[in-house]
């Protein structure tokens, strides 16, 4: 049995992961087919704000702020990139896609700057599809400005992004890697009397030893474990108590996500029925998830288990108060979602979480939380998933927990 590992000599054993990040041929390719889409659509132009949206298609990491800074791309031709004068020299550094940049002063209507833009361009289709990110502020001066229809650019980019390139799998697949090993050296440093805090900062230490951005660290204990998002308030965990440990960071702007649920203790048989019920539903799920079926059909998967077990029904708690799961690449939350009602086909390179919750308010809840990706033979995913509560990472991973 392997011996249990405090936090300190689990972080001196963590090095930086190594992986590959998108390639400006890739970058190009997006483009290309994101203004194929827009000659289908007859949209002339989509404006990407400083958004995940314009990391996306052109590498850029720009962050939002009360200035419009971004890119136009026009259905055909080069991209043209708007920005603040004195942030011109910064952008054109920082520039992977060649384009030509626009530039308006802190005095100047910005708004009627990408109007003329998109007047001018030599380009087809009519109006401006908006990144969905774009602030209701900027879309709404947009609107004042632009000649034409101004629309939102979520179908032709959302379209595009919930299908995970090989490249983009490789990156996910190392980030949930490292991720995975982080909540392993959790499950073998918890202590008695241990702070939820203090574990969180742990889990932001060893992604940052690790090479990743920490992106969030949920720690919860006893019944903290029963709300989906957590309380306001530190727990310290005793003996008996179930754990609830949820993490996520990013490799080259691709995130990870992984959520395990387990007791800290020897576990009663009401925990083990939970535990039990939560991992059925989520094997459902992953069952359901196939080649063209909807997503809404994989939530209804694990829905039904659940529901067949007492809980419920519908949204209702004690049960699954929530969708079954959601996309996820450059953002922790994307399309496609998996929840009741979205007829969407599953397609492969489709990437998202199954973690149906169930959770009883006033007890605990339990969650497992793994992310799929979807081949042409169906999905499969990046970590293994627990298959025990005994053994969350495995029969070799059994802690001697007091």
């Amino acid at each position: 049995m392997p011996v249990m590992t405090d936090f300190d000599t689990a972080l001196r054993a963590l090095g930086p992961v190594q992986a590959q990040g998108i390639g400006t041929a890739e970058l190009r390719d997006r483009i290309g087919a994101l203004q194929a889409g827009m000659v289908r659509a007859s949209v002339r132009a989509v404006w990407l704000d400083a958004s995940s949206a314009l990391t996306y298609f052109t590498g850029l990491s720009l962050g939002a702020s009360e200035r419009i800074h971004g890119a136009l791309v026009p259905a055909s031709g080069p991209v043209l990139y708007v920005s603040p004068q004195f942030e011109a020299p910064k952008l054109q550094s920082l520039l992977r896609i060649p384009g030509q940049i626009a530039v308006w002063e802190e005095d100047e209507d910005p708004y009627a700057l990408i109007a003329r833009l998109v007047a001018g361009l030599n380009a087809p289709g009519q109006g401006l599809a908006l990144d969905p990110a774009t602030s209701f502020g900027f879309a709404h001066a947009l609107m004042q400005a632009v000649a034409g229809p101004v629309t939102s650019a979520q179908g032709l980019i959302a379209g595009l992004r919930q299908i995970k390139s090989p490249a983009e799998i490789a990156l996910i697949q190392t980030a949930m890697t490292a991720s995975h090993r982080v909540q392993r050296a959790v499950h073998a440093g918890l202590r008695e009397g241990m702070w939820s805090n203090e574990v969180a900062e742990f889990i932001l230490a060893a992604h940052r030893a690790m090479g990743l951005k920490p992106l969030f660290a949920a720690v919860q204990f006893g019944e903290a474990t029963a709300y989906p998002h957590g309380v306001a308030h530190p727990q310290q965990v005793r003996t008996g108590d179930m754990v609830l440990v949820d993490m996520g960071g990013t490799l080259h702007g691709y995130c990870s996500d992984i959520t395990r649920t387990y007791v800290f203790g020897t576990p009663t048989a009401r925990q083990r029925h939970l535990w039990d019920c939560e991992r059925r539903a989520q094997m459902a799920a992953f069952d359901a998830a196939r080649i063209g079926a909807p997503c809404g059909d994989v939530d209804a998967a694990a829905r039904q288990v659940l529901t067949d077990a007492g809980f419920g029904p519908g949204y209702q708690v004690p049960g699954l108060p929530h969708r079954t799961g959601h996309g996820l690449g450059l953002d922790i939350h994307e399309d496609p979602y998996i929840v009741r009602g979205n007829a969407t086909p599953l397609q492969p390179g489709m990437c998202f979480s199954i973690e149906p919750m169930l959770c009883v308010y006033g007890e605990c809840g339990v969650r497992l939380e793994d992310i799929v990706y979807m081949t042409a033979d169906g999905p499969r995913w990046f970590v293994p998933p627990s298959e025990r509560l005994d053994a969350p990472f495995g029969t070799k991973e059994i802690e001697s927990l007091p």
